[in-house]
């Protein structure tokens, strides 16, 4: 039997990105305004937490002139702990059943889709338990040649199973059961999904909420998706 979510909390880590985070919670405040114009009867509650992680930039200065969108300041230092810390903020701050609780994550250098909340509650009424979604890069932050290289590989709409933290979605429940995002700096999007799938969680690969995110080669961590831009393009 599958359990209906009445619930979505967005989880948001940031450090140091005030260039892109005023872009990055205008497509997550739309992608909550669509779940609410589409859904008007069977509306799920959906709260937005930004966890600003040791930001010495203007970060703190642009959230806070979002009132709709929940602020947490911590100085973990790593993306990992900072997610961890937002979801165990809306975890212990919810009435709700951790079974009718989704959570969606992304990040703060990148731009949601606007059905990016409403595709994933679509899965969650569907039965899955994870959802992995694709990224694309910002093409202005490319090259010719990478843009050109990147399209080469990559076919619209199909999805290709890589786990992306800027658009990766699951059940609370079974977030709690695998253990949570491990406190490290990078690759805790992947090690998670690994533990969910060995709990044999229902996942399921889509490319029809893509996220837009940074193109970048240099990002706030060694590895990531940035580096995957400079090696492999």
């Amino acid at each position: 039997m599958i359990t209906p979510i009445s619930g979505i909390g967005v989880v948001v880590p940031a450090k140091d990105e005030d260039q892109l985070l005023d872009a990055a919670l205008t497509a997550l405040t739309s992608a909550r305004s669509t779940v609410r114009a589409h859904e008007p009867r069977d509306e799920p509650w959906i709260r937005i937490i930004l966890v600003l992680d040791d930001c010495t930039d203007e970060s703190a200065a642009i959230a806070a002139q979002w009132d709709e969108i929940e602020v947490l300041t911590v100085n973990y230092g790593a993306v990992g702990a900072a997610r961890r810390h937002g979801i165990r903020h809306l975890l212990s701050t919810t009435r709700t059943a951790e079974s009718e609780f989704w959570i969606a994550n992304t990040d703060a250098d990148s731009q949601v889709p606007a059905n990016w909340l409403s595709e994933q509650w679509r899965l969650a009424q569907s039965g899955a338990e994870v959802m992995i979604g694709t990224v694309r890069p910002d093409f202005n932050d490319l090259s010719e040649t990478k843009r050109d290289r990147w399209l080469a590989t990559h076919t619209p709409g199909e999805a290709n199973g890589h786990v992306h933290g800027a658009n990766l979605g699951f059940r609370a429940d079974r977030y709690r059961e695998a253990g949570g995002f491990d406190p490290i700096t990078e690759h805790e999007d992947v090690r998670l999904v690994e533990a969910l799938t060995a709990l044999g969680a229902r996942s399921v690969a889509t490319d029809e909420c893509c996220v837009l995110t940074s193109g970048r080669e240099y990002g706030r961590t060694p590895g990531g998706y940035a580096s995957h831009l400079r090696e492999r393009l």
